[in-house]
């Protein structure tokens, strides 16, 4: 009940008390009216809600005390809610997660829609990037315009200058919402993700800059606060940057930085899991988004009110900008977290090139595979290529051939050293006559072999590139026999032919889908563009 209900019960008991009674239709009219501006009655029991809510949720906990004595409902908070809020919820009238949209999507994909809740925004907050000011300003001053970007984080992150804390994707709303940002800024459609934009090695040089990860973003910013020199820089939501920030338990505030290839935005949705619930679901959710209530949402949390009218404090002016799409199929956001794997875990990859050196490529076409080496070692500025570079702690091996080997060498990227010694053995050296484009492939299954041997967790993959058809050395038929013998380990590398000028499109195409890869064509875009896609390997 509300404070005004209650005086005005207690001034009709007064009443009540006074030698003469009231006329009967008085007592009925104060009694209505009582419960007119009450929205409840003493007639009404107390009434408890029991809701599972993201961890980031306790901060509204203060709140719910007023919520109780104006509705009479009383919500009971259990801070332990997934991504996709998989596990059993029949014990929950409500759930409040950040978002509802990958439990939405597995609704759809188990094909029961007909159970899709009732669920109503309640505040907003975008997933963005907090930065230590001294990071900030290096990172803007490499920048033009100074507008910082998906890119540019992964680009410092696959250079070793950028380390950065996220909640992990598989079990938080917050990491799962951050690693779809990312990824469609990757894919650069400007729509939502699709399985085809998923590409398994575009996020490898974002991910290598993470060293810090926990199961809730609350579960990472603690984290983060115990360790500060751990990380340059945090991901979450805006709102949980702002209240680290206003604790006071940081060395330096953190940056925020609302990237401008879009970001996703939370609407923290309350959820009506009981239908049984409808009523004292209504009363919540109607008391939610009151102006007031809005207000007091804002000032403690830092959330966006969903209400237009609620004035906003200046760090809640910035315009959220391109609101990014979440894909419409639960299949997209599944590969994608396999893809990404477990934070801080995976290997880096291995990748074998084996570059065509024959005098058929001497001049432009030289150049050009030269210059894709330079793009793909960080000269490039273009987002795709910031998302498809080299990267720290990546091991590259080139084999360059012509009508045999010619030369090979292997180097483990640390820094710019590693990347300039490779970029000029891929631009100096002589060429030979004819081309062994299958003798180059046996020897590149020859490296993989060792290499899964050596390093059985490191995921490996090949990358044959020719102008020319097959004239030297083994036939196609010899390289798939001896490809047979291999053992399951090394025949399971795939091969990512690239096809450029004369060469035959068909055998590429051939040895591509033996080896599981796919053959991407040069001649249709540049052979900077090809590399590009052989680094996004699906």
């Amino acid at each position: 009940m509300t404070r005004t209900g209650r005086r005005l019960t207690g001034g009709a008991g007064r009443r009540r008390a006074r030698p003469r009674r009231p006329e009967p239709l008085l007592a009925l009219g104060l009694l209505l009216a009582a419960a007119t501006l009450t929205g409840c009655s003493k007639d009404e029991p107390h009434h408890t809600l029991r809701v599972l809510a993201s961890p980031e949720l306790a901060d509204v906990e203060p709140l719910l005390g007023d919520l109780e004595e104006d509705t009479g409902v009383e919500l009971k908070l259990d801070y332990k809610a997934t991504a996709d809020l998989s596990g059993p919820l029949g014990t929950y009238d409500l759930a409040w997660p950040a978002s509802d949209r990958s439990y939405l999507l597995r609704l759809q994909d188990s094909g029961t829609p007909a159970a899709r809740p009732e669920s109503t925004a309640i505040m907003r907050s975008p997933v963005v990037v907090g930065l230590a000011p001294a990071v900030a300003d290096r990172l803007r001053r490499g920048v033009p315009g100074g507008r910082l970007s998906w890119a540019d984080i992964a680009d410092a992150a696959a250079e070793g200058s950028l380390r950065f804390g996220m909640p992990d994707p598989r079990r938080s709303d917050t990491g799962r919402a951050a690693l779809v940002g990312v990824a469609t800024a990757a894919a650069g459609t400007g729509g939502a993700l699709r399985e085809r934009d998923v590409s398994c090695d575009r996020l490898r040089g974002f991910r290598s800059g993470q060293t810090l990860t926990g199961a809730s973003s609350r579960d990472l910013i603690d984290t983060y606060v115990r360790r500060q020199g751990a990380a340059d820089a945090l991901i979450a939501h805006e709102s949980e940057l702002l209240t680290l920030n206003a604790a006071g338990k940081l060395k330096r505030p953190l940056e925020i930085v609302h990237p401008e290839d879009g970001m996703v935005l939370s609407d923290f949705p309350l959820m009506l899991l009981d239908a049984g619930e409808h009523k004292a679901y209504r009363k919540v959710v109607d008391w939610l988004r009151r102006d007031d209530v809005q207000k007091k949402l804002m000032e403690r949390t830092w959330r966006r009110p969903v209400s237009q009218d609620v004035p906003r404090p200046a760090r809640l002016r910035a315009e959220i900008g391109n609101a990014l799409s979440y894909p419409d199929r639960i299949a997209v956001v599944r590969r994608l977290m396999d893809d990404y794997g477990t934070p801080g875990s995976r290997a880096a990859d291995h990748v074998v090139f084996l570059l065509d050196f024959s005098t058929s490529m001497r001049g432009r076409r030289m150049a050009d595979l030269r210059a894709a080496f330079a793009d793909l070692s960080g000269a490039d500025p273009t987002a795709t290529g910031k998302f498809a570079r080299f990267y720290r702690g990546e091991r590259l091996t080139v084999v360059r051939f012509a009508g045999r080997v010619l030369q090979e060498r292997t180097v483990t990227v640390r820094g710019d050293g590693d990347l300039r010694a490779l970029n000029s053995f891929v631009g100096k050296g002589g060429f030979g006559a004819d081309t062994a484009v299958w003798s180059a492939l046996g020897r590149g299954y020859e490296v993989a072999s060792d290499s899964v041997a050596d390093h059985p967790e490191q995921p490996l993959s090949i990358v044959l590139m020719t102008d020319g058809e097959n004239n030297a050395g083994r036939t196609y038929g010899e390289f798939t026999r001896r490809h047979a013998r291999l053992g399951a380990a090394a025949r399971a590398v795939p091969t990512f032919p690239v096809h450029f000028g004369e060469a035959d499109a068909g055998e590429l195409r051939r040895a591509a889908d033996a080896t599981g890869g796919r053959m991407v064509d040069a001649n249709s875009s540049s052979l900077s563009q090809a590399f590009k896609e052989i680094r996004g390997c699906r």
